[in-house]
């Protein structure tokens, strides 16, 4: 499968609350727009240990070549590491109702839409503790995982 000619992700993480909603230890997005298809551009904000707010870093962008001279298995290949994230998150399920409960245990939280696939687990208020009527497998867990590797890595 292709990488989508746009896109956005946002990966976050501190999604689990309870009473008030969870305050996020760092949040990522990725934009690869149809103005700009040659850029992915990359804006962080990290929560430093003690901090009430996550603080924006200096947005970056990364180039993303016509024909990329990176191999496929290079993390900073964005076509083929985006290809890969779509794919996986096409398999995965989210919780039912939305925001009721963190199925994947790691307190993260991904965003995606593209013109093929729009997927988000964590609900926008994050996941308030209730009981979702859907569970990830064992299997599935390993595979939100390595999507979290994908976004992580292209935004280092």
């Amino acid at each position: 499968m292709p990488a989508p000619s746009q896109f956005l992700v946002r990966l976050q993480r501190g999604i689990v609350g309870g009473f008030a909603p969870p305050i996020p230890n760092e949040i990522h997005e990725l934009t690869r727009s149809l103005d700009d298809p040659s850029n992915l551009l990359i804006q962080s904000s990290v929560r430093e240990q003690g901090k009430p707010h996550p603080v924006a870093a200096e947005p970056k962008s990364l180039s993303i070549p016509e024909f990329s001279t990176l191999d496929a298995d290079d993390p900073k290949n964005v076509d083929t590491r985006v290809a890969e994230l779509e794919s996986i998150l096409s398999k995965l399920p989210t919780e039912q109702p939305p925001g009721s409960e963190d199925i994947y245990g790691m307190n993260i939280g991904i965003m995606y839409a593209s013109d093929n696939l729009e997927w988000v687990n964590g609900g926008p208020q994050g996941c308030g503790g209730g009981r979702s009527t859907v569970h990830a497998t064992e299997k599935q867990k390993q595979q939100f995982k390595r999507a979290v590797e994908i976004v992580k890595g292209l935004t280092e």
